[in-house]
């Protein structure tokens, strides 16, 4: 066993607090400093089927991507979502620490897992200062449907699948990416000089504009992938690192979907 000091000690030497974004609230969420550990469960939400999961498996941590309180708490009565769940933890003696945009642009980290996944050698950042987002590039060129298939097999099956925009038939070699929400990256991807840019959470108007200038500039082809697909990958790449760290200690990544979205009906 380890104790909880030693490990959140380790976690932010691994993803250095200097790296959160002004936003963001990563860290430890829950938990006492003094507490032994002896296994770690991660994942990408902290949600009820999560905690119950790392209760059931005796694990005394999670380690999620995505804190438990990202956005604004002002209560956490037991009638709400996020009082049951911070009540769940303590009385199950559960830790919650968690790693996100201190994770993202590492290397290694969460967009270097996702674009080694899909076969891509890193050659730079969609910014340079400071250095986010992926730039890879294939060994041999694929045509869009087929590098969208590929992704398909690679990322855990959700209900929305890969949305793509472009020509199928568009040979691909030079892809940008930033796995999760990336809709603020799309001019930095115009710029880049891309075949394909894949992200998450892309709405309707960014993605329009997108495609419109792309038209006149380059026809960079864009891929919408899952928020929790594109960042579950890192979980094992995370859980082997930390095992090289802490081998006695027992890392597994959770068997739940996280993505809220359950089935799609096609028209």
């Amino acid at each position: 066993m380890v104790k909880l000091s030693t490990l959140v000690t380790q976690f932010n030497e691994l993803w250095p607090e200097s790296g959160i974004e002004d936003w963001d609230r990563p860290g430890l969420m829950l938990g006492d400093l003094n507490q032994d550990i002896s296994k770690v469960l991660l994942s990408v939400d902290i949600t009820a089927g999560v905690l119950a999961e790392a209760s059931s498996q005796d694990a005394g941590l999670i380690i999620s991507h995505h804190p438990m309180f990202l956005r604004g708490v002002h209560s956490l009565s037991g009638d709400s979502a996020k009082g049951a769940n911070v009540a769940f933890a303590i009385q199950h003696s559960l830790a919650v620490f968690s790693a996100h945009t201190n994770a993202d642009f590492l290397d290694g980290g969460v967009s270097d897992t996702l674009g080694a996944s899909l076969g891509l050698t890193k050659t730079g950042f969609l910014l340079a200062s400071p250095q986010q987002g992926f730039i890879g590039e294939l060994a041999k060129p694929l045509t869009l449907m087929d590098f969208a298939r590929l992704t398909a097999k690679v990322l855990p099956p959700v209900a929305q699948g890969v949305m793509v925009a472009g020509d199928e038939d568009k040979m691909i070699q030079r892809v940008g990416l930033v796995a999760g929400a990336g809709d603020s990256y799309l001019g930095a991807a115009l710029a880049a000089d891309l075949d394909l840019f894949i992200t998450s959470d892309l709405r309707h108007h960014p993605s329009q504009d997108f495609l419109e200038q792309s038209a006149l500039t380059g026809e960079t082809a864009l891929m919408n992938i899952a928020h929790f697909a594109a960042e579950w990958l890192w979980l094992s790449r995370a859980a082997a690192q930390l095992s090289e760290n802490f081998p006695d200690i027992e890392f597994v990544v959770s068997d739940l979907s996280t993505d809220p979205w359950n089935f799609v009906v096609m028209q």
